[in-house]
């Protein structure tokens, strides 16, 4: 059995904190694997748990927040300590007013799972005032890969990145065509489920044109006007603020992440022209069906999923009219990061983009090619492998 050791870890050090537990990330990216492997390693410590998982038929008659309460008061003893476990939490109707009493009415540790950021904010931040906290869960990284595959190649298991992504359910498929399958079926699951149902869309076939539209721009500036012009090009009348509001779910249900823009030189954040990247590369290749076609945007994308599953708040840097491809900010530390395919021959724009900021923080330029790796001028050039690796 596969554990995902760095996540597991992030919980135990939580285990017996005053911090309700919130597990989130893009549906069938593990988060109900990591509770069970929580459940298992809490009886392994003798602790007594009630897992509850919210999309099994077994709990469709106690999807209420009173009905869960009087299910629950028959399985607690009084004054015992019990580990709540429980999986998309947010099935059951009022289910946040319904945490914080069991807080109070129970001595208890919480951990739920989720598949929408929604669940952040409203009334659980109010119930809860500020004490829960956020693990957030990515589908596989490449160094988790490996250790899935239990493959020796570098180059071979990045072009299994690169193409599959790393969903864990596709991963440990062998089969090309039920990794197919799979991804198209976790594709519209997301869209159809929670995107459309939790968002009341009603215009189906915009949402899944502007979704195929955002994975072929990975890595480009978008705006709503523009997507607006897009939908105007094929005769189809979209109003900017319907883009704004299915940009926006697309957003919660963890399925699209956007890097806004931020000015280097005046230290302030524009609202304006940014980019989305998916959470896995292996959906932009199964619904475009162009493998390697930009490859350029996919190292992109990937890069930016490594720095936010680091814990980097990652921003498209703009100083003047250049563009750097990521500033990044972690507590105290900023650094800048460019990435490429490869380093042009006589060309400096890859490290010119960085010179400019006259500041001291770390510059990274990621490349795809081995050749280029080295220092030049104070910059660290890395390979694709390495930055993954790190």
């Amino acid at each position: 059995m596969k554990i995902r050791r760095y996540y597991l870890d992030k919980l135990i050090k939580y285990i017996d904190t005053e911090f309700v537990k919130l597990i989130t990330g893009v549906r069938r990216s593990g988060k109900s694997f990591l509770l069970k492997m929580l459940e298992k390693h809490l009886q392994e410590l003798n602790r007594k748990t009630i897992y509850l998982n919210f999309e099994h038929p077994d709990t469709f008659g106690i999807q209420t927040a009173d009905k869960l309460y009087e299910f629950i008061k028959t399985q607690v003893e009084t004054d015992e300590r019990i580990y709540f476990l429980f999986d998309e939490i947010a099935e059951v109707h009022h289910w946040q007013k319904l945490i914080n009493g069991l807080r109070i009415a129970f001595n208890c540790d919480i951990y739920l799972t989720g598949s929408n950021a929604n669940m952040l904010s409203g009334e659980l931040a109010t119930y809860l005032s500020g004490r829960y906290v956020e693990i957030k869960l990515y589908p596989l990284s490449l160094v988790e890969l490996k250790d899935f595959t239990k493959e020796d190649s570098i180059d071979r298991y990045l072009q299994e990145y690169i193409k599959y992504g790393g969903f864990p359910s596709v991963v440990l498929t062998k089969d090309e065509q039920m990794k197919s399958d799979i991804l198209k079926g976790i594709y519209n699951s997301i869209l159809l489920k929670d995107v459309s149902i939790r968002g009341n869309i009603t215009q189906i076939d915009v949402l899944m044109k502007l979704s195929l539209y955002l994975l072929d721009n990975i890595g480009k500036s978008v705006s709503s006007s523009k997507i607006s012009n897009y939908f105007k090009s094929m005769n189809q009348v979209v109003k900017p603020e319907t883009i704004n509001k299915y940009l926006h779910l697309l957003e919660n249900a963890f399925i699209f992440y956007k890097a806004t823009r931020y000015d280097i030189r005046g230290k302030e954040h524009l609202k304006t022209l940014g980019k989305y990247y998916v959470v896995d590369l292996g959906l932009k290749n199964i619904m475009l069906g162009r493998m390697n076609s930009n490859l350029g945007s996919m190292i992109e994308n990937i890069v930016y999923l490594k720095l936010i599953q680091e814990g980097w708040h990652v921003f498209v840097g703009k100083y003047d009219d250049l563009e750097i491809d990521f500033i990044c900010f972690k507590d105290n530390y900023t650094k800048y990061v460019q990435v490429t395919l490869s380093m042009p021959v006589n060309s400096t724009r890859e490290t010119d983009n960085l010179l400019v900021v006259k500041d001291n923080y770390e510059r990274i330029i990621v490349t795809y090619d081995y050749k280029d790796v080295g220092v030049v001028d104070g910059i660290k050039i890395v390979h694709l492998t390495s930055f993954l690796s790190g």
